[in-house]
């Protein structure tokens, strides 16, 4: 461990202690401050701030995408790359004073295989068992890290299930790529019984109390995971906000968790299951919606003024998805995604 100092976040007033050894936004985490981040790899800039006071800085690797070098010399930093060497003064440019202080300090557990199943062709349903640990505190719609055997590289996946449901238990939807780091590694290493290690809970992605809001939630892909968690909750809670779940998949093959999905329109008043097939087969029957998940949306809604929008699945449907969200009158502040990047070893996060 390196000395510590320490870095005070203007304008929330929030004073916390950082070792050397730790990236900024992680001894943030570890204190339960629940700042704005996404890839924590310094390549999507959602953690981008702005140094006051202070310049002893270091950072570790990062995308001139995300910090371009004239902008760290004005003072920008990104929080998930920098090291202080000295006190700092920062000022959080995006931050949820709302979430800011429910922040749940960082757990690093083992967790046990309990199934592995298919879903689709490349969706694969893991659950795990946390071991020797009593709880492990989340809110629906956080992810964790998964360390990969053999490399210093994580993974991060989103829960599926909920806090309350099927206690020290772990659910997650997860897309295999044939050259995925991880997800590799989980369909043809993996068996029932082992064990991986993980670390969380990461995120920003849960529901803000605002129940005089209609909710859409937007996804595609391994994006099911966290929508799932929140939808689960809801039905639990007995929250009654509309909401509609537009989920785009290619083909009817690539739709998963039809059933429960049709049973919680049953369970939440108002709520209703969207799904949309992009590259409808001629013997799949489809008689749903056809086309692009955002093309879908811009047909059938066209004023979300009152509405927060969640949105998770494939970097291009996000993007996608951030373009269309404020032409159909939703503000930038209400629109919540954890904005994942595909790295080289490619997994859906």
């Amino acid at each position: 461990m390196g000395n510590k100092h320490h870095v005070r976040f203007e304008p929330v007033g929030i004073e916390i202690e950082v070792d050397e050894d730790q990236n900024i936004l992680r001894a943030a985490a570890e204190q339960g401050i629940m700042l704005m981040h996404g890839c924590k790899e310094g390549q999507c800039a959602s953690c981008k701030s702005f140094i006051l006071d202070g310049d002893d800085v270091d950072h570790d690797r990062y995308s001139t995408f995300a910090l371009p070098d004239f902008e760290k010399e004005e003072g920008f930093t990104l929080l998930c790359r920098a090291h202080a060497y000295e006190d700092l003064t920062i000022e959080l440019l995006n931050y949820d004073e709302e979430m800011i202080h429910s922040g749940l300090p960082i757990q690093e557990a083992v967790a046990e295989v309990v199934s592995l199943e298919e879903v689709t062709h490349d969706l694969r349903r893991l659950v795990v068992r946390l071991v020797d640990t009593e709880s492990f505190k989340f809110f629906p719609g956080q992810y964790v890290d998964f360390a990969v055997p053999g490399h210093e590289a994580t993974r991060s996946f989103s829960m599926a299930n909920t806090p309350s449901r099927d206690s020290g238990l772990l659910e997650f939807v997860i897309r295999i790529y044939p050259d995925g780091l991880f997800s590799h590694f989980l369909d043809t290493a993996v068996s029932v019984g082992d064990r991986l290690d993980i670390s969380g809970p990461f995120g920003v992605f849960t529901l803000r109390d605002a129940p005089e809001r209609d909710l859409v939630f937007l996804g595609g892909g391994a994006g099911m995971a966290p929508i799932l968690s929140l939808l689960r909750s809801m039905a639990e809670r007995g929250i009654e906000r509309k909401a509609t779940y537009y989920y785009g998949a290619r083909g009817r093959q690539d739709l998963c968790f039809v059933d429960e999905l049709r049973a919680l329109e049953d369970k939440i008043p108002g709520f209703r299951f969207v799904p949309a097939l992009s590259e409808p087969a001629d013997g799949d029957g489809w008689d749903g919606e056809a086309g692009l998940i955002t093309e879908v949306v811009r047909r059938l809604e066209t004023d979300l003024g009152r509405t927060d929008v969640y949105v998770c699945g494939p970097p291009p449907m996000v993007e996608a998805a951030l373009e269309l969200l404020p032409a159909l009158g939703v503000e930038d502040k209400r629109i919540f995604y954890d904005k994942f990047t595909t790295t080289g070893d490619a997994d859906e996060t």
